[in-house]
């Protein structure tokens, strides 16, 4: 298994960022300014944007992982990653994320807590209503850890 970071022609991996943000003008906000990891182990598998939010604070952007490969602990490698790599520039790691049991609880095991909300953000940023485990995501949930 190896990670790479990826300088160049970031989407060509649209197909998993739009697994973790389903509108592609989303990702245009962020892609341009984060650093992509892609995680590859017999094939890409996993991917990961990070960005610089000032204040110490790098946040993930987008993490994703093929929908074969999910629950093989690809996604928390890329956060071990992520920590590793960035716990001497930084202090804390965010991660916004919807409301969702597929997402929180996954994030609460790689040591992220609960820190704050942004109301009404997926219906006030995206075209169409997201939906996860039946339930449209309204509220963007923040989780941090320190690192």
């Amino acid at each position: 298994m190896k990670i790479l970071e990826i300088k160049h022609n970031e989407k060509q991996y649209l197909d998993l960022l739009l697994l973790a943000d389903e509108q592609e003008s989303m990702i245009d906000r962020y892609l341009s300014r984060g650093t992509m990891y892609v995680l590859k182990d017999n094939g890409t598998k996993a991917l990961c944007v990070v960005t610089d939010e000032g204040n110490g604070i790098l946040e993930i952007k987008n993490i994703a992982v093929y929908p074969n490969y999910q629950k093989k602990g690809y996604g928390r490698q890329l956060i071990e990653f992520i920590t590793n790599k960035y716990k001497e520039s930084y202090t804390i790691l965010q991660v916004g994320t919807g409301d969702s049991p597929l997402t929180i609880p996954f994030y609460e095991k790689c040591g992220f807590i609960k820190s704050h909300s942004i109301k009404n953000f997926f219906t006030d940023n995206y075209n169409h209503p997201i939906v996860e485990c039946g339930k449209q995501l309204i509220d963007m949930i923040y989780l941090r850890k320190n690192i």
